[in-house]
């Protein structure tokens, strides 16, 4: 997935209202831009630190740019707008690049179920269940090479796993697509001491027979694009309980 417009450079002043963030350009112009992310950003959203934004010259759109990338001081990258996972995955599905789930014949974004909510993925194919797939975004990482979910507490995020574990019961194939948007991640667990409760229900959704599975993105200041797969272990205090 390409960005529609070229980034450029800029280190951020603050981030507040959790949609919003100053920056200065590295001309010296201070600008504000979109933050789509309504996660705490725990540790991605320090004053000095390097960001990208990608300008835009759309006349509906009251801010001009976009904040997508943290760059930190290794040359890694974290991919900080949370719509982007869906994008990614979307095209990845539909030709056929995530070999797991390559041979469903038809893949429908957003389909309506559970109790007023749309799954992110139905996948379909002859003479086997439906497959219902959530996807979540994982920026967080409190370790090297470990990313964490969640960054926050998500009520939201416990109630998809509640509803696979509903899909299961009725039959169907149900999977929670963890896509870590950090190219320094090579492995995957849960922030669970964040959100004991989300931690919980997914300890119930793996025993529902949930799928669980995880890829990193490989990003850069022009693209991101899904990676290799990554493993995901729970915490001990979870695979022990």
């Amino acid at each position: 997935m390409r960005f529609q417009t070229p980034l450029i450079p800029a280190t951020l002043i603050r981030r507040y209202k959790r949609f919003l963030a100053d920056a200065v350009l590295e001309n010296g112009t201070e600008v504000t831009a979109h933050c789509a992310n309504p996660g705490s950003m725990m540790g991605l959203a320090e004053p000095g630190m390097k960001i990208w934004l990608e300008p835009n010259d759309d006349p509906k759109k009251k801010l001009k740019y976009g904040w997508r990338l943290v760059e930190h001081e290794s040359g890694d990258f974290t991919g900080v707008d949370t719509s982007v996972p869906n994008r990614a995955l979307k095209t990845a599905l539909l030709a056929g690049e995530i070999p797991e789930y390559a041979s469903y014949d038809m893949i429908r974004p957003e389909v309506k179920y559970g109790q007023n909510s749309r799954i992110d993925f139905l996948l379909s194919g002859d003479g086997r269940p439906d497959l219902y797939l959530e996807v979540k975004s994982v920026t967080l990482s409190r370790q090297p090479g470990v990313a964490e979910f969640p960054d926050s507490v998500t009520a939201r995020g416990a109630k998809h796993l509640q509803e696979l574990i509903e899909m299961r019961a009725q039959g169907h194939d149900a999977a929670m697509f963890y896509l870590v948007q950090r190219t320094d991640a090579e492995q995957v667990t849960l922030a669970h001491d964040i959100d004991p409760t989300y931690a919980a229900t997914f300890v119930k959704a793996q025993a529902a027979g949930v799928q669980v599975i995880a890829y990193r993105c490989e990003i850069t200041p022009a693209q991101i694009t899904i990676g290799k797969r990554l493993p995901f272990h729970l915490p001990e205090t979870l695979s022990d309980a």
